[in-house]
C-alpha cells in the first residue's frame, strides 16, 4: 500500500474518532474504542510519516488528500 494512502486513511481515521471521543466524554462513559482507534489512525500516520520523514507537512496536507482522492476516483 503507497505511503500516502496509508497517511491519508490514518488522518481520516483519526478525524471521525473525534466526535465518538467527545460522545463517551459528555455520557460519562469511558472512550475505549474511541481511543484505541484514534491510536490505530495514530499509528498509521506516524509510520508513513517515518518511512518519509519530511514530506507531509501542513502545507502539502490538501496536495496529498487531493492525489490520494483524486487516484481512486478517476
Amino acid at each position: 500500500m503507497d505511503l500516502d494512502v496509508i497517511f491519508v486513511l490514518g488522518c481520516v481515521v483519526a478525524a471521525f474518532s473525534i466526535p465518538a471521543i467527545v460522545s463517551a466524554f459528555s455520557d460519562g462513559r469511558t472512550p475505549r474504542y474511541p481511543a484505541l482507534i484514534i491510536l490505530i489512525g495514530v499509528i498509521m500516520i506516524g509510520y508513513a510519516v517515518s518511512e518519509r520523514p519530511g514530506a507531509y507537512t501542513f502545507e502539502t496536507l490538501p496536495d496529498t488528500f487531493a492525489k490520494v482522492i483524486g487516484r481512486y476516483l478517476s
